[in-house]
């Protein structure tokens, strides 16, 4: 017994002092220009062939055995520091990182991390720098965030001019879009020509595919993931453009020289100004504003403000007014309780409003959606091989599905409010990042959701709970006829939802310049946006789950292989991937979505499926660096009967969603010619849009009617185009703190009439039925100048 005692006491002796020759290394690292906070940072430790990231806000911890080590910091774009560190003690350190002057040292740069990332457990995840992004081609003389994720693989959008993107064939809807950590309900100005990010002021983005992190939730695609500059706190510098179309200006410096800073950026499309000086009254503009104020209270404490709001202004002649937009605020206190423990606390507003004027008819039209989201994150930096994350989040939903007021009291139209809908949506999550092995890495987590359905409202009772009957006869759904009705007090819970979610991911590294990787994610969304469309439109209108619009769960399993060459100068990845969803929302034939204040009589749930091969092969340096990304994939959705007499929707068969896109190829490449003149392009080609034409028609009282067979059974025909640019940089005057440049563009360089829509009518000459394609662009040539000092 007492030697039992003796090895217990060694063993616990043994295990205090080995705990004790261990020590935290951490700190922040930012860009010594402007003392930016950078993410992604690989910090690196040679001699243990350890490493981390810096996180959204640049902090990195690092727990190692006392010693000396060649620690080494690098960054795509900039400088690689290699310095030498002595770990006694618990050390906080920060380092600046310079920005890159000399092409043989991008190479250096770019290997440890291309190397880190095939190693990391993390999958399905896209990156695009903004430097990249501005060297991209830009349509309108614009570059465009939105456009430059399209050239992933797994990323398509409806068509030309259409807003939204899709995601691995999810819907629009289905991506949660976060600027700052708010929601972004719509992406795009001008109805899809521009995208609502102001690219001067983004300082980094990510785009989750899959794997995705169990710190999200809410929506069953993907997730965008943007962050705002912080702004220059050591000098004050103004940079922006002047094109065409739109012009765009951004200043930033400090509050309080390297402690707080500011920045404002504004942009303005002001081609409808061109209008005015003919007798054409119609007019279509944009202008947006981004701001943020960051101050550092202290090394442990940091309180950051952003924000933005955005408006669209459509005119028909000023009869016909359509004025929409988003507005987010976020209020943030980042907190270091100790150098292993990282902290953040957000309180974000988030708001999309939707107006329509129509003075021949004489009313004004409102509406929207607004959420109060409180989180409250953590990220615990256990040992070198285990990272802890984990936190809460809160969200109070307001919709409004529309409100109508008369303009005058001669209009002849009653002031009428859809009934508002109101939502709480609580939850928890974890996630661990763990090192097993040497080749073994694996990210695991789960995320508890809950939704409760809150009045104030009137809710109708249906006969079986059905809202929607099947008519046997003509073998049609219709609109079923309340039995009555309940009220439901403010605040009063109507429904009530919770779903786990589950997370996993693995990499198994093969060797140094090669991994296998898998994941498998489980996500629920619990809003829906209530449209008949391809793409989303701003009249869209976004609905809370209830009884009978059913949350949306999604199940998706990936696998992929990663690999480098030539000491990671190319990269390829190859990823495949399955995903099965309940609860997608589909429509009966007819339906009205408009002003409907009983939506769901119009809607039946169903399940949609897809699944496909997704490949990126990317030259990472060199004067001429780009990739190549094509995807096969297939986006079905069907809605069987709900008992042995239903056909259905379409039959109850399977059929194409509309942004199911077999083949979907991309190449984009940069080339630099010397200091001052470098070039872009991108070759796009995806097939055609699913649609559905007429298959027959018949004369009643001598109107044409058209028959249509099963949904999104044909394709509008594929589509290609190229777009080059040209970036110019004039000589530097060295008396001058000026910098500018000249960017020229096309976009579609032959003018491919790509058809964003067919539509069929009688030719009146010859009584013929034909076709007609709607082109929105052929050849769009542009020029910008971008200055900065």
């Amino acid at each position: 017994m007492l030697e039992l005692k003796k090895y217990w006491i060694l063993l616990f002796f043994t295990t205090f002092v080995f705990s004790q020759e261990k020590v935290t290394l951490s700190g922040t690292i930012s860009d010594s220009n402007n003392n930016e906070t950078l993410i992604g940072v690989s910090v690196y430790i040679k001699e243990l062939n350890i490493g981390a990231y810096t996180n959204e806000y640049g902090f990195y911890s690092l727990t190692l055995p006392k010693g000396s080590y060649e620690i080494q910091i690098s960054y795509i774009g900039f400088e690689t520091i290699l310095e030498k560190i002595t770990l006694t003690e618990n050390t906080k350190r920060n380092f600046s990182l310079s920005e890159s002057k000399q092409e043989l040292k991008e190479v250096v740069i770019t290997k440890n991390i291309y190397r880190n990332n095939v190693k990391k457990p993390e999958m399905s995840v896209n990156k695009l720098s903004i430097n990249t992004i501005k060297q991209m081609p830009a349509i309108l003389g614009e570059t465009d965030l939105i456009k430059s994720i399209l050239t992933l693989p797994g990323v398509t959008n409806a068509g030309e001019g259409q807003s939204g993107f899709n995601v691995r064939g999810g819907a629009a809807d289905q991506n949660l879009v976060l600027l700052d950590e708010a929601t972004i309900y719509n992406t795009s100005h001008l109805f899809g020509f521009f995208s609502v990010f102001n690219t001067d002021a983004i300082k980094d983005i990510k785009l989750f595919k899959g794997g995705i992190p169990s710190r999200f939730g809410g929506r069953v695609a993907s997730v965008l993931e943007i962050y705002q500059k912080d702004g220059n706190s050591s000098d004050f510098h103004m940079n922006g453009g002047i094109g065409i179309i739109s012009s765009r200006l951004l200043a930033e410096g400090p509050i309080i020289k390297n402690r707080g800073s500011f920045l404002f950026a504004g942009r303005s499309s002001y081609a409808h100004l061109f209008l005015k000086l003919t007798d054409n009254k119609n007019s279509a503009y944009f202008y947006d504003l981004n701001t943020k104020l960051s101050y550092k209270l202290n090394d442990n404490n940091n309180l950051f403000v952003s924000g933005y709001f955005g408006r669209d202004v459509f005119s028909l002649n000023e009869s016909f007014v359509n004025t929409y937009g988003n507005s987010v605020f976020n209020l943030r206190w980042n907190h270091l309780f100790s150098n292993k423990l990282f902290s953040n606390l957000s309180l974000i507003y988030s708001d999309y409003y939707y107006g329509l004027t129509l003075d021949f008819i004489g009313f004004n039209w409102d509406s929207g959606i607004k959420n109060y989201n409180l989180k409250y994150d953590f990220k615990h930096y256990l040992s070198d091989k285990t990272k802890l994350f984990y936190g809460v989040n809160a969200i109070y939903h307001d919709f409004n599905p529309g409100k109508i007021e008369p303009t005058d009291a001669s209009s002849g139209i009653n002031p009428d409010q859809l009934a508002k809908k109101y939502a709480f949506e609580p939850s928890v999550y974890f996630d661990v990042e763990q090192q097993i092995s040497e080749k073994l890495s694996i990210n695991y987590g789960l995320r508890y959701s809950h939704f409760y359905r809150l009045g104030n409202e009137e809710i109708n009772e249906y006969a079986n709970n059905q809202a929607v009957v099947y008519n046997a006869d003509f073998n049609i759904y219709e609109k079923a006829t309340p039995i009555g009705s309940k009220y439901y007090g403010k605040n009063e819970m109507i429904s009530q939802f919770g779903n786990l979610e589950p997370r996993f991911s693995l990499a198994y590294s093969i060797n140094e310049n090669s991994s296998v990787k898998a994941s498998y994610n489980r996500m629920t969304q619990y809003l829906h946006l209530i449209s008949n469309t391809q793409s989303p439109t701003p009249l869209d209108v976004w609905a809370p789950s209830d009884d009978f619009l059913k949350p949306q769960i999604l199940d998706q399993v990936a696998f992929g292989y990663f690999k480098n060459f030539k000491d990671d100068a190319y990269s390829l990845e190859v990823e495949t991937f399955y995903k099965k969803l309940k609860n997608r929302l589909d429509y009966i034939d007819g339906a009205d979505l408009i002003a409907n204040d009983d939506i769901e009589q119009v809607v039946l749930n169903g399940e949609a499926r897809a699944y496909g091969l997704e490949i990126l092969a990317r030259k990472n340096n060199g004067r001429l660096n780009g990739w190549l990304s094509y995807t096969l994939s297939r986006s079905e959705q069907r809605t069987p009967g709900r008992n042995a007499t239903e056909t259905g929707i379409n039959n109850g068969e399977w059929y194409k969603t509309g942004w199911d896109k077999l083949h979907n190829i991309s190449v984009t490449g940069m080339y630099k010619l010397n200091e001052k003149l470098s070039f872009s392009s991108i070759f796009s080609l995806q097939s055609g849009q699913p649609v559905t034409y007429p298959n027959g028609q018949y004369q009643y009282q001598g109107i044409t009617v058209p028959t249509y067979g099963i949904r999104n059974e044909n394709r509008l025909p594929t589509y290609h185009r190229l777009d080059i640019s040209a970036t110019l940089i004039p000589e530097k005057n060295k008396n001058r703190n000026w910098y500018g440049e000249w960017v020229f563009g096309i976009y579609n360089v032959y003018s491919r009439k790509n058809a964003a829509s067919i539509s069929f009518r009688q030719n009146q000459d010859s009584g013929n039925n034909e076709a007609v394609r709607l082109s929105i662009f052929g050849i769009v040539p542009s020029v910008t100048y971008n200055f900065k000092f």
